[in-house]
Order: C-alpha cells, then structure tokens, then sequence
C-alpha cells in the first residue's frame, strides 16, 4: 500500500488531498476549516483532517508531494530577471515564498508534534500539479484577466468570477483595445505587451503566507490611457464597464481557442483535460465543442490552484511508475458527519433554544419523505439550505452543501439576494438539472457534473426557468445522476414530477463566507439568514409561518 499526500501550500486556496494506491481517499480546501475565503499559508487543518478521514497517521504517509518546485525553470527566470531587472523588493518577496515552501518538513513537524516524518518530500512544478502560470510568467491569460478584474473595481483575490458574470450585460466594443493587450502568435501561443501590467516586476504586495490572500495591482497606468479611467470599487458599474468586461471575456476565449486548435494540431484528439486557475472559466470551457475540434471536455472539480494539492499527489504516483489512476467521477470527497453528530447538535440546549426563538419545528424522515416534502417546498417558493454527506472538494456546492430554489421564478434571484446572499445583482445562478434531461433544456449535450461548463438554454425553454437564464440566455449547468447523488437526483426528479421542470436552482451554502463544512455551521447559517427550511441528511427543520 502507497499513501501520498499532496498539498497547496504559501499560496491562495492551501489545501490538501490524500491518495492511496492512486484512489482518491479525500481532499479538502483549509477556508473550509478556518472559514476565510481562499485561506492562504500552510494548510494543517485540512492535512489533519484527510489523515484523519482516511484513518492513517502522518508517519504512515510514504509521500509527500507540494505543487511547487522552487528550482523549476531556473536559467529561463534568470534570463528574465536581467533582461527586465525587476523591482529588488519584487525578488525579495519571491525568495522568502521560497523559502517558506522549502522548510515543508519543518511546518509539518510544528502541526503535528510527536509524530515522526517518514514520507519522502517532493516538489512538484506548478505547471504540471497545476497552478497558475501567472506565478511565475508573465505572458499568462491568468494574468490578463486579473489585471481587468481589477481594473474594473473587484479587487479580492478569486474575483474574476464576477467579471464573466458582468460580461453579458456589455457589447465587445474594446476588442480591438484588447488585442493590443494580448497578442496571438502564429504557433498558438500568445504574448501580453507588458506596457499595460506590472505584475511580472513591480513590488507588488502579495499575501500567501496565514489568512486572507492579497494580491497586488497587475496593470499599469498605461491601461488607462488605453481603456479610460479605472473604477473604484465603490462606484457604480456603467455601460463602459459592461462592455470592457465582455471585451476582456471575448479576448480571453480568443486566445484560448487559438492556443486548444493548435494543440489540436499538433495532437489531434477527441478529447480535452483542461485544469489550472483558467480552468475556471466555464463560458469559455463550455464553448469549447464548438470553437474547436474536440468533442469531449474534462474540467477538474477544483480546477483552481486548490486542485494543485491533488495533481502534486499524483504526479508523484505516476512517477512510482504506476499508470494513470481511475476517473474523478465525484467530487464528494469532503468531511462528513461522524455518526450521532447532526443528533447531538440538535439536542444541545442552545441549539433547542435558538430554535425555539426561530419558530423550527425539527421532523426525522425517510428518504423518499424528504425528498418529496422538499420538492413541494421549492415548488412553493420557499428557500431550503441542503446538507447531506460528504463536502464538495472545489469552488462548487454539488448538491451537497447547497442552497436550492424554484428556476420557474422570475423573482427567485432577488429573494435569494434578499434573504441570504446579498450579492451583486449581474451575478447568475446555477441549474442542477438531470443529466438525462440536458438535450431537452440545452444547444448543447454532455457531462458537466462539477459544474465548470455554460452551455445555451434552447431559446424555448428560457421563459420556462427566468431565474437560472442568465442575460444572454445561457447557464452554468451541472448534471446530476442518480449513480453519483443519489437522494439530490431523487429530489430533482420529484420536483420535475411536480412541475414538468427537471431542474432545481442552486448555489452555493453559505453567506458571504466559505461553504459550510459541518453541521453546526450549517445550522448557524440557516438561523441568522431567513431559510425557510433546513435539511441535515434525514433531518428536516421547518421555520413556521
């Protein structure tokens, strides 16, 4: 037997994953466990729960894999260095991240004292774990699309999601604007003109070492002489903004089309893996079938640098000279209740207490119970927070730690942000729809079961479900199979015997923070939003009147 954990660490989205003989026993992000968005640093709460899920201790791990390798690339960086003599504080800051990720043996054995490292330690370049290139090259789409979020007044780390959803609402008229800004290559690949970003050399103040990442300006002044005034972010958005947000998105799927037809090329192949912080792009990946050859896409569930914690891993099983490890068919590979847990919580006498002040009344229900009284909840418009077995690893709620809501509802999307979410109202929500279904609703037809793929909703069908159509009349799907969720795609199909619709809104549980994680949380969340129902696995909690 071969244990290899695999880590992010020193970098946004730490998280760990462990795999046993090349089976995925579990893997898990650490804001889950710290509960800050995209936690940064080393992350030893998500370590110790993978070890912990899968029953081993740290000295039984035989390997362990980090999704950097400090020495990668190294004359091509210091041939870059001389040519473009960075700010000093900038190679400073590169040196120290460095050196935080070579003393991984020192970190594991802060977090877990008393227990001897026996693992072999490898780094693994970040390219193949994947990370983003942006890490350390300039010419990345990555780095392009950063440099507009933040442009456009979104300046988080992990806020470009909201530029491809502001995108519909513009016209690409800054396309030409953009071209000056990535030029593509005739071998397919492509060149930002760093005129425009500073990213590569500047002093920018990054923060991946403990808590909420930060990331530093990627665009010059000179992209304002080009685009006009930047946004502050607590301005309004105007048409410009709109249309500079479609522009970057039409630019972004340009280069990226141009780059898969000439690895098609020069690999010519059905089928396409895509992974790494763009992989997150699902406009752009759900176009792929149609602006390229290839007819079958696979997007990893935590395509992100979260999922670098898993590719390190197995790197490093196929380097034992293994073969390729079965499909990641799931992507419920997160914590779960122990046994009596959900009981527990329920019986503790603050837990009865808020919910008394609440008006719950708490039922105990068969599965078919459940998913029939839940059906008929959302087909009445009420809000349900839905928590059942194992977490999701990745950025998506996968129908087991979701927020779910009626898609026929025009004005679900304003009681959601009323209710729970309050946030900006250009930003869509998502379909879980039956994977057998999906011909019937979409243009399109295929596998997206984490959720990493928009595809048009036939024009017919989208007065039908307003609340998940989103302004160009698309939606970011995911398919649900009974095989892989069972009780979610039960729940589905009562409520499409309901209403004809086999579909339920869905987003993600949790309010403004990270995805809720355990039951407690769950619970919390539920009580200080206004949910109308909470299901806890067999529980079902109902807020009266």
């Amino acid at each position: 037997m071969t244990l290899i954990l695999g880590i992010n660490a020193f970098h946004a989205d730490a998280a760990a994953a462990l795999i046993r003989d090349g089976e995925i026993l579990g893997a898990a992000e650490e804001e889950r466990f710290r509960r800050i968005k995209h936690w940064a640093g080393f992350p030893s709460e998500a370590i110790r729960w993978c070890l912990d899920d899968g029953g081993v201790r740290l000295e039984d791990v035989d390997h362990i894999a980090i999704n950097s390798f400090p020495g990668a690339h190294r004359w091509r960086k210091i041939a870059y260095t001389l040519a473009s003599r960075p700010d000093p504080r900038f190679l400073w800051s590169r040196w120290r991240n460095k050196r935080e990720r070579s003393g991984l043996a020192q970190q594991l054995a802060t977090a877990f004292p008393g227990q001897p490292l026996r693992a072999e330690l490898h780094f693994v370049e970040h390219h193949r774990a994947p990370l983003a290139s942006a890490y350390y090259f300039p010419h990345s789409l990555g780095a392009f699309y950063t440099a507009i979020t933040q442009f456009l007044g979104f300046p988080h780390y992990g806020d470009e999601y909201k530029i491809m959803g502001l995108a519909p609402y513009g016209q690409p008229g800054w396309l030409p604007q953009m071209r000056k800004l990535v030029r593509l290559q005739d071998d397919g690949t492509y060149n930002l003109d760093l005129t425009y970003f500073q990213h590569a050399g500047q002093n920018l103040p990054h923060q991946w070492s403990h808590g909420i990442p930060e990331v530093g300006r990627h665009w010059s002044p000179a992209l304002e002489t080009l685009l006009g005034p930047a946004r502050q972010p607590d301005e309004p958005l105007d048409q410009r903004h709109k249309d500079i947000a479609r522009s970057a998105q039409a630019m972004y799927e340009e280069a990226f089309f141009h780059l898969l037809r000439a690895l098609h090329r020069l690999h010519p192949s059905d089928n396409l893996c895509i992974a790494g912080g763009c992989g997150a792009n699902s406009v752009a990946n759900g176009k792929v079938t149609v602006a390229t050859p290839f007819r079958q896409v696979y997007v990893q569930a935590a395509a992100g640098d979260a999922g670098g914690a898993l590719g390190a891993a197995l790197e490093v099983w196929n380097r034992q000279g293994h073969g390729r490890s079965r499909s990641m068919a799931t992507a419920y590979l997160g914590s779960r209740p122990t046994p009596g847990a959900i009981e527990t919580l329920l019986a503790d006498p603050s837990s009865r207490s808020a919910l008394d002040l609440a008006g719950c009344s708490i039922q105990t229900l068969s599965d078919g119970e459940i998913c029939s009284e839940v059906a008929g909840a959302i087909s009445e418009g009420l809000v349900i927070g839905w928590f059942q077995g194992r977490m999701e690893w990745g950025p998506r709620a996968l129908g087991h730690r979701s927020i779910l809501g009626d898609p026929r509802r025009a004005d679900m999307k304003d009681i959601l942000n009323l209710k729970i979410k309050r946030r900006e109202s250009f930003r869509p929500f998502a379909p879980s729809v039956l994977r057998e279904a999906v011909a019937d609703w979409f243009s399109l037809d295929g596998d997206v079961p984490f959720m990493m793929q928009v595809y048009p909703i036939q024009e017919d069908k989208r007065p039908l479900i307003p609340a998940v159509t989103h302004v160009d009349g698309t939606g970011r799907l995911q398919t649900v199979t009974e095989a892989d969720n069972g009780r979610y795609y039960r729940l589905i199909r009562a409520f499409r015997d309901l209403t004809g619709v086999p579909m339920v809104l869905n987003t993600s549980f949790n309010e403004n923070e990270p995805i809720v994680c355990t039951p407690s949380q769950a619970l919390d969340c539920f009580l200080r939003t206004k949910m109308d129902l909470l299901v806890l696995d067999d529980v079902l909690i109902r807020r009266r009147g």
